[in-house]
């Protein structure tokens, strides 16, 4: 065969029949745009903490900062003694421990959410009133600080910040409806919504109160001339019918059909569904089997639509002696790591103890996995060989990871674009192709 040869290319169907199968799926395809439109590309903090609303002040971000830092100076002063409680590898120790508390120093919550559910119990009315407006107040000074400049906010506030309102059963239906008005409200006249704001909807049993929460938003969005679809919020996941219906249908994906493009998260409870399905209280973990089967419906069930699942958190307290700390720190530790490796990137943190493992195992699952990472994705860019072929999908996978390492502090921008030659554009560009780029293979 010489080599300037052409093939001879012949086709058997009519342009018609083409025509005629595209038309025939259009409607699928714009319900898989509407549906499954794909991670939205913002930033996910690696964790969520809670504070009750009556303990909430101005200077919280700081003061959790500041007893972590604390109680690393305490319970592990240095890398090696770190790296001698958490079990990391030596050349993991001196960047994980560095850090870790630059992170408490610079950012030491990613995701703070004012409470007024179970963290916060019942009130007299005119009290959680007064608790809701103040939230506002302080949510917005804290906003106005960080625009400022780094100089004024740097760890006193946090990129994302909301309330957990009372949930939409009848005994405190109305109540959680007020708190949620007062806090908006208030949020508006301190000068409008601010970015990063999170609203989370706890115990939602079925879908119509996920309707119901999309009601309310599309209320206050017209009595405030905002545009459609400004307000999104977290469902907590905290009851078995949350996961599945009476005739066995998965609840959740239902959730999130009938939020109307507003969920941005579900989020684990983990002793409330633990709870639930009747798991005694010694044994309510997030790795115990009933809290993996439910996470993995979560987790199949948003896959695709933008939704993340946040996993649930630990209720074993890093306080006390340095060894109770210890073990408290290294359970902490491998839980978090254990979700890491399921991809549930965000977490609950409970207590400022809490803030050192949390950091340390998430700075320590991206800085391990770098240099491969990094390869791995150069090679895809240039479409270079090696020991693995990796297709659109893993160049995806591999993006974001990196992005998430960069977003949290676990990797330096530097580092990531000597290693891959990439911008954080191109990264941006393979973590979110379009869906025909996305299923084409690579080889």
């Amino acid at each position: 065969m010489g080599q300037g040869h052409q093939e001879r290319v012949a086709t058997s169907l009519a342009g018609a029949v083409v025509n005629d199968i595209s038309a025939s799926l259009a409607p699928v395809d714009r319900e898989l745009e509407r549906r499954y439109p794909g991670d939205p590309g913002t930033r996910q903090p690696v964790h969520t903490v809670y504070v009750p609303g009556d303990v909430f002040a101005a200077g919280t971000v700081r003061s959790w900062g500041d007893q972590a830092l604390a109680a690393l100076d305490e319970h592990a002063p240095d890398a090696r003694s770190l790296a001698a409680v958490l079990g990391l590898a030596d050349d993991l120790a001196e960047p994980v421990h560095d850090r870790v508390r630059a992170k408490l120093e610079r950012e030491p919550i990613e995701d703070l959410r004012v409470d007024f559910e179970d963290g916060y119990g019942p009130r007299p009315d005119a009290e959680e009133d007064r608790a809701a407006a103040r939230a506002a107040r302080l949510i917005a000074d804290a906003r106005a600080a960080r625009a400022a400049g780094p100089e004024y906010g740097a760890g006193t506030t946090a990129p994302y910040l909301g309330i957990r309102m009372k949930c939409l059963e009848a005994p405190v239906r109305d109540r959680g409806i007020r708190t949620l008005d007062i806090f908006l409200t208030g949020l508006m006249q301190a000068g409008g919504l601010p970015d990063g704001l999170v609203l989370t909807l706890p115990k939602v049993t079925y879908a119509e109160q996920v309707a119901a929460m999309v009601r309310l938003l599309e209320e206050f969005e017209r009595a405030h001339g905002l545009e459609p679809g400004r307000i999104g919020f977290e469902i907590q996941i905290e009851t078995s019918q949350a996961i599945l219906a009476a005739d066995g249908t998965a609840t959740v994906a239902r959730m999130i059909e009938a939020a109307r493009g507003r969920a941005t998260g579900l989020h684990y409870g983990t002793f409330d569904y633990s709870a639930c399905l009747g798991v005694s209280a010694a044994y309510q973990a997030s790795d115990h089997p009933v809290a993996d089967h439910a996470k993995a419906i979560m987790q199949v069930a948003a896959a695709g639509t933008g939704v993340r699942v946040c996993d649930g958190s630990t209720n074993v307290l890093p306080v006390g002696p340095t060894e109770q700390v210890h073990e408290a720190w290294r359970l902490h530790y491998r839980l978090t790591r254990r979700a890491l490796a399921r991809a549930y990137y965000q977490g609950w943190d409970m207590h400022p103890g809490h803030l050192p493992t949390r950091y340390a195992a998430v700075f320590a699952f991206y800085r391990e996995g770098f240099e491969q990472a990094a390869e791995r994705l150069a090679r895809y860019a240039r479409r270079s060989g090696g020991d693995v072929m990796d297709e659109p999908a893993t160049a995806k996978a591999l993006s974001g990871y990196l992005l998430r390492g960069l977003d949290c502090g676990a990797l330096a921008a530097g580092e990531v674009a000597e290693a891959t030659g990439l911008t954080r554009a191109d990264l941006e560009g393979f973590a979110a192709p379009g869906r025909g780029d996305l299923t084409v293979s690579g080889t």
